[in-house]
């Protein structure tokens, strides 16, 4: 059986280097995109580059009907769905609790929890060997705000984030017996460009001395421990949380 696998918000950043990494496996991919859709056509080109059967898909997983039409997509274009990475997220602009808005809170929780959560359960009806499925792998993207808060920056991101660690842990178990693995990593300071959208950009050079290894990472390294997870090398692993954080 062929390997084909959805990447969410894999226009940039991690998502984009863990499709590229994926393709040279050979893996059938799925990238999706919120709004930009010229970073997307890039990283697809690429893949196609490489010979893999590709695909780019505009949906908001906030969205039910977004995240329903998406894996309907993958069905008819690329067959049987076996890996999905959840990847997409929201940052917003850093601030402090007391001047969080509702809107923003919910938000975050809309697409970094919600989201992930119906990306789970479309992927879980297509994989779970009762529901006639041949099993599967979710790597969900975590971050290790979860464990140290992100206080005076972003609580509700790693609000957020904590949840999908419990995601990850309730999930693992509720769906082992069906063939079905779900592991996460949790990546510490990373050079992307989310740090734009919290408003600095060069966050990371900022605080990589807090880091033990001092340095930030890259979005191949996270790319290489999900493609380990996914793969069949990480086989008698679930319900793992993967620190990819330089020793945070």
């Amino acid at each position: 059986m062929k390997n084909v696998a959805i990447i969410t918000g894999a226009s940039r950043g991690i998502g984009a280097a863990t499709a590229l990494r994926l393709a040279d496996e050979g893996y059938s991919i799925c990238i999706t995109y919120r709004k930009n859709e010229q970073a997307a056509n890039s990283i697809l080109a690429a893949l196609q580059e490489k010979e893999v059967s590709a695909i780019s898909v505009r949906a908001d997983i906030s969205l039910e009907k977004d995240v329903i039409a998406l894996f309907a997509e993958v069905d008819s274009k690329l067959g049987k769905l076996s890996h999905l990475v959840n990847n997409a997220g929201r940052l917003l602009p850093q601030t402090k609790l007391v001047d969080l808005s509702v809107d923003r809170i919910n938000s975050i929780f809309a697409t970094n929890v919600t989201g992930t959560v119906l990306c789970c359960r479309e992927a879980v009806k297509r994989m779970s060997l009762s529901l006639g499925g041949p099993g599967g792998v979710i790597v969900n993207v975590s971050s290790v705000a979860a464990k140290l808060g992100s206080p005076h920056e972003y609580i509700d991101y790693a609000m957020s984030k904590g949840a999908i660690d419990t995601l990850t842990k309730g999930l693992a178990v509720e769906v082992a017996e069906e063939g079905i693995r779900v592991n996460a990593v949790r990546p510490g300071v990373i050079y992307t460009d989310m740090h734009s959208d919290g408003g600095e950009p060069d966050r990371v050079d900022r605080v990589k001395n807090f880091v033990p290894m001092k340095r930030g990472g890259t979005a191949d390294e996270v790319a290489e421990s999900i493609y380990f997870l996914l793969s069949e090398r990480s086989s008698y692993s679930t319900g793992v949380i993967l620190d990819v954080s330089g020793g945070r």
